[in-house]
């Protein structure tokens, strides 16, 4: 969108677009007054315009806007971006720059002003095409695509040559620990920009969980490069923040720090706190699940990069003795984590990273470990801060126990209406408010885990495949929307997340962004959303942190669910999905 800002005499004439035209008054001397004008047709959150004027000029001016760089020398071409809290125009307003200045020389000058066009440049990916698989409603194999690519917008750090999110940039380069230490890398938490240690460690688990349960499938979905990518980039975090044997930095960050400010990871410039837990200060919860990252990771990567398989795992056994032999609470030696992460305990933990160890090494001595301190009890909710469902997989999966089997039909009971557990009116497993998809999505991977595992008799085998693809389905598009972002039927638009929702550099970032009544200006591919409240009820709102946050946990077995619907496809075992409409149980 271009204005042409014409000098005759002492009237500037302002031309926006076709016959729009706008006198302005100029001044004598060299020096003049004028202004550059464009009539909005959609509402913005900051803009860029571009001044070009036909003599150099001086001494420039801008009055509600400002200039970038220099302005008092001598130039043909000046930046011109809102003031902070002063980019939010509407649709159907005259953004008008006025700007003054000197013709350097005399005499008069015409100028031209172009307002960018604010696109990120990001470009959706083709959705792959899995040939030979059974006909599936929804395409398992793009949101596996999208999902990574959600993590790929999390990342902090030097990004890569092949970043694919344009609109992300290198962020959280001062990170360091007390000694100087490099923290720099990771996944921001959410929709924030904290590096929460725990949740990371369970979403990588889970994330690579997926392949090596998978690899085939995901190789036939395209994507297997691109997963083992993000599997590493946290993997290489914990490496460096493994300091010492007894030693591991679980935060960077301040929480309330952090969410008091709205701004994009990018524009981060000071030295940010970062946590530790030791054997002063123990967090064998964190540890575990951090080894448990680590032995997974050793596992994908044994055949594709055998080094630093290798280094995966001598990390995972020293935080293993680590947490086994100094046990506690992280959060109680972290309590900034407290508010945001709290553990409520450390021994399902202990059983997690026993059995991925034992996975890791076939060591009968961490098998013997988990057997110990296996807890029979059925599931409240698989997640970041509990392992308990996962537990009854791995289990079954090394000691083909009947108990552990019985254990998973417990769970699944508890998450049917006969055990108590509540449905919406659409058929979503309601858990709890806060993040109803992620939990209910965690558990259906659990689901079909068991399925594959044949934890159960013929039709109890069914019910979870049935129940638990009914589950992602939900999240896909089977009440009308879609709950992930860029994906499918009326999909989120106004996710709670900082990245997402700023506008392009240079452009200032503060809490205009997040209250923009319109779309976020980044589309965050594939990330899912909390989710609907009890009654099926959903704002696509950003300021709605509890129903409209992203997470990098709430992705997590999401991601592996729609993988294991993915490879039930390839195997043609897919349930019927009309089914999902009557609320099928576990």
């Amino acid at each position: 969108m271009k204005s042409l800002l014409l000098w005759t005499g002492m009237v500037v004439v302002t031309m926006v677009m076709a016959e729009q035209t706008t006198k302005m008054t100029g001044g004598g001397s060299g020096s003049f007054n004028g202004q550059f004008c464009f009539h909005l047709e959609n509402d913005v959150n900051g803009y860029e315009v571009k001044l070009h004027f036909s003599h150099p000029v001086s001494g420039a001016r801008v009055i509600e806007s400002q200039i970038v760089g220099d302005s008092s020398s001598c130039s043909d071409t000046y930046l011109v971006i809102n003031k902070p809290y002063q980019g939010k125009k509407t649709a159907g307003q005259d953004l008008c720059i006025r700007f003054s200045g000197q013709v350097c020389g005399g005499g008069t000058v015409t100028g031209t002003g172009t307002l960018v066009d604010m696109d990120d440049g990001e470009v959706k990916p083709r959705a792959p095409h899995v040939s030979g698989a059974q006909s599936m409603k929804y395409n398992y194999a793009e949101v596996m695509q999208l999902s990574l690519m959600f993590y790929e917008a999390q990342r902090s750090g030097k990004l890569p040559a092949d970043n694919r999110i344009p609109w992300r940039g290198d962020s959280g380069m001062q990170d360091k620990g007390a000694g100087g230490e490099d923290l720099t890398g990771g996944w921001y938490d959410a929709g924030d920009n904290v590096k929460f240690g725990f949740p990371m460690a369970w979403s990588a688990t889970m994330l690579c969980w997926s392949y090596v349960e998978y690899p085939d499938t995901w190789q036939k979905s395209g994507q297997a490069d691109h997963v083992l990518d993000n599997i590493r980039w946290p993997l290489e975090y914990f490496i460096k923040c493994h300091t010492k044997p007894n030693e591991l930095y679980v935060q960077v960050g301040g929480g309330n720090t952090d969410h008091a400010q709205w701004t994009r990871p990018e524009d981060m410039d000071s030295n940010r706190p970062a946590y530790k837990v030791d054997a002063s200060h123990p967090g064998s919860d964190v540890v575990m699940q951090t080894a448990a990252a680590m032995a997974c990771g050793s596992i994908a990567f044994k055949t594709k990069d055998p080094t630093f398989s290798s280094t995966l795992l001598t990390h995972a056994k020293q935080l293993y003795d680590f947490g086994k032999n100094h046990q506690g609470e992280y959060s109680v030696s972290v309590p900034d984590a407290a508010n945001f992460y709290k553990s409520q305990n450390y021994t399902d933990e202990n059983n997690w990273g026993a059995f991925w160890l034992h996975w890791a090494t076939g060591q009968d001595s961490y098998l013997q470990d988990a057997q110990v301190r296996y807890a029979h009890e059925p599931a409240w909710g698989f997640s970041w801060d509990e392992q308990i469902g996962g537990n009854h997989i791995l289990c079954y999966k090394f000691l083909k126990s009947d108990a552990c089997k019985a254990d998973l039909a417990s769970t699944m009971e508890l998450w049917s209406k006969s055990g108590g557990m509540r449905y919406t009116p659409k058929c979503l497993a309601f858990r709890m408010v806060w993040g109803a998809n992620r939990y209910a999505s965690n558990t259906a991977f659990l689901a079909l885990l068991g399925a594959k595992y044949g934890m159960g008799s013929a039709s109890e085998l069914a019910s979870y495949r049935q129940w638990g693809m009914c589950q992602l389905h939900y999240a896909l598009g089977d009440t009308g929307r879609s709950f992930v972002v860029g994906y499918g039927t009326n999909p989120p638009t106004q996710p709670h997340h900082r990245g997402a929702s700023c506008p392009v550099e240079p452009l200032v970032c503060n809490w205009d962004a997040q209250q923009n009544s319109g779309p976020n200006p980044h589309t965050i591919y594939g990330a899912l959303v909390g989710g609907p409240g009890a009654q099926d009820d959903y704002t696509d709102s950003r300021t709605d942190f509890i129903h409209n946050e992203v997470a990098c946990d709430y992705n997590a077995g999401f991601t592996g669910g729609v993988t294991a619907l993915l490879d039930l496809a390839l195997h043609h075992q897919l349930p019927d999905p009309s089914a999902c409409s009557s609320c099928p149980q576990p």
